[in-house]
């Protein structure tokens, strides 16, 4: 009998960050075939093969206290449930962060088929990676999110200044600032979708991989969701217009200035070149 792989069947959402996945997230959790952990975004391929300090012990303590161990009310919250936080927090604060300890943060899954990580920085993931990730599954389905480039950079820009205390900037920096800020290393790779694109196609076969257009998405909820199911091999379920109504760190409704896409648009045009020249056709809204 063929014995199991470290990772078993593994379902990964890598981004684009700002590109709908909280929203996928929020949505997929309902069918039971998906097992999630209490996070969201673990990180951990983009520790092993990019950042080897992302999940140090203080950024894991941090986002342990910051998220779990003190983040809930006691009058509301159901006992139960923290339990399992505790539980899983507990395999979240391991010593050593290796391809063990990544296995036993799904370990309360029961009968569902795939594991899931929705970790948007797996995106800058190096192509020779994917080879090791994949051989490392018994299954392995990642599913890349693609939104129109500027509306993307300017929900980002947004997103970061306000949960970084400089929401003012956004009344107030001049083109040169937000131009200098897009650029920042933390920032812009986010948007080479032509680069992620390489990168994930070169690494990880081709039946294994999903690219989907948030505009597509959003404009037939359900026929996409039944795609993704249908990509990984699990049942459809029925998602209701209540839950798929509900928006996810939605930032500020704040208007895109007039000068925003001029500062990138030989960018934003080659980034488009890009993504046509393998193979795939953009939203018509994109043009």
């Amino acid at each position: 009998m063929t014995q199991p792989k470290m990772f078993g069947n593994l379902f990964l959402s890598v981004g684009a960050m700002k590109a709908g996945t909280t929203w996928l997230y929020a949505m997929l959790e309902r069918n039971p075939a998906l097992h999630f952990t209490p996070e969201k975004e673990i990180h951990y391929f983009y520790h092993k093969y990019v950042n080897g300090n992302h999940l140090s012990e203080q950024n894991r303590l941090r986002n342990a206290r910051d998220r779990y161990l003190m983040n809930f009310d006691p009058n509301t919250a159901n006992i139960d449930r923290i339990r399992l936080n505790l539980h899983w927090v507990n395999a979240y604060l391991d010593r050593v962060v290796d391809d063990h300890w990544y296995r036993n943060l799904f370990q309360m899954r029961d009968k569902e088929v795939f594991a899931c990580d929705f970790s948007n920085l797996n995106t800058h993931l190096p192509s020779e990676a994917w080879p090791q990730i994949e051989a490392s599954c018994d299954s392995l389905r990642v599913l890349y999110t693609l939104r129109d480039p500027i509306k993307r950079l300017w929900s980002h820009t947004k997103f970061h200044l306000e949960i970084t205390g400089q929401s003012q900037a956004l009344d107030t920096w001049e083109p040169e600032q937000f131009f200098n800020f897009v650029k920042k290393p933390f920032m812009w790779p986010n948007a080479e979708y032509g680069q992620a694109l390489q990168r994930l196609e070169t690494g990880i076969s081709k039946e294994n991989l999903m690219v989907l257009f948030y505009e597509e998405l959003h404009a037939d909820q359900r026929g996409k969701l039944r795609e993704i199911e249908n990509f990984l091999g699990v049942k459809n379920v029925h998602y209701p217009d209540a839950h798929l109504e509900r928006r996810f760190t939605e930032s500020a409704n704040r208007p895109m200035p007039e000068f925003f896409p001029t500062l990138f648009e030989k960018d934003i045009a080659r980034i488009k070149s890009e993504i046509t020249n393998l193979g795939y056709q953009i939203p018509k809204s994109w043009i």
